[in-house]
């Protein structure tokens, strides 16, 4: 009513919903114009553009890209993790999510197509909180764009004004770097560093977890984690990544407060009871037995005998930086 840009996602998406299927995707064209014979082409070599380190080296086992491969993992997400997806999502031991946001990314399907085919499918009622949650969660991408259009500057810097006076702590490059590797010693992060870097990819639920300790425990400013994401995930998109990290945060549009400070062990725990997720990205971790694998510190002489070559501690005290982070938060305020 006030005539602003939408910056709460209810309301944006409770209009959204009214149109959305209005507009049919495109249909594909049946044929694409010719290139120009005059046009002549270089080599990625020779535009200097190939990779310095071998980062793609598991890569071709977990995409097919394409739309080929978008369209098959949406017919697989469909028949599978679909139902259940509310739920399930949240577990990253699982295949619990589409997996569908680099193919967006990169335009190899589009968010009709994808609306169109969840919409089509003959659901069992069952499934109806489901579809509506996953179809939600194409709404905040597109919300996430909606916010980029009307608050440009967002790409860089804070949205909500009374962080402009937040005090954010000066990176120390060897910090930085054990959060970026996942060596942390705080095992639920350095998986979920770790499949970013072998996949190009992390689950969602895990995601809020590693920002929630860069921008928190460490107290970084969360440009340091959006730009390391937006060089190694395949769906950092600018309006998306952008979104993810002021959310977590607590900069942005629609934030979770800067207070809210995910506890990573307890998040492992509940999300990861039986640490496989972990076990399976820190193979240093394999033989220590649940629930020592959740805070391995806590469990010095197990770690010391099934995990010689994992941390022995983490490289921040958990419970000093979060009081740390509430202390700066309550000095901002105050300045």
């Amino acid at each position: 009513m006030s005539g602003e840009p939408y910056r709460v996602f209810t309301p944006f998406w409770k209009n959204a919903v009214q149109t959305i299927d209005r507009v049919q995707p495109s249909p594909a064209p049946k044929k694409l114009p010719t290139v120009p014979a005059k046009i002549k082409s270089l080599s990625i070599k020779s535009l200097g553009l190939l990779p310095k380190i071998k980062w793609d080296k598991s890569f071709w086992e977990f995409w097919q890209p394409g739309e080929a491969g978008a369209l098959e993992l949406l017919e697989a997400f469909i028949d599978g993790a679909a139902i259940g997806y509310k739920e399930q999502r949240n577990f990253p031991d699982r295949i619990g999510s589409s997996k569908l946001s680099p193919h967006l990314h990169f335009g190899e399907i589009s968010p009709r197509q994808v609306l169109k085919a969840i919409r089509s499918h003959p659901w069992p009622a069952k499934a109806e909180a489901d579809v509506i949650h996953f179809i939600s969660e194409l709404g905040w991408r597109e919300f996430s764009h909606h916010l980029l259009f009307h608050y440009p500057h967002t790409s860089n810097q804070n949205l909500v004004a009374k962080f402009h006076n937040f005090k954010w702590a000066k990176p120390d490059p060897e910090l930085l770097a054990a959060w970026q590797q996942g060596r942390t010693g705080v095992p639920i992060i350095d998986a979920g560093m770790r499949e970013l870097w072998a996949t190009g990819w992390m689950h969602n639920r895990v995601r809020m977890i590693v920002a929630s300790f860069l921008c928190k425990n460490l107290r970084y400013h969360w440009l340091e984690g959006a730009q390391w994401f937006w060089d190694t995930l395949l769906d950092a998109n600018l309006a998306n990544n952008t979104q993810g990290w002021q959310w977590t945060a607590g900069t942005g549009a629609d934030a979770a407060p800067y207070f809210r400070i995910f506890n990573p062990v307890t998040q492992s725990e509940k999300f990861d009871g039986q640490a496989k997720y972990i076990h399976h990205w820190v193979p240093e971790l394999a033989k220590l037995p649940v629930p020592a694998v959740f805070a391995p510190w806590e469990h010095a002489e197990l770690s010391k005998r099934f995990a010689p070559d994992y941390p022995a501690r983490p490289i921040i005290d958990l419970k000093q930086s979060r009081e740390a982070a509430l202390a700066a938060l309550i000095a901002s305020k105050n300045a």
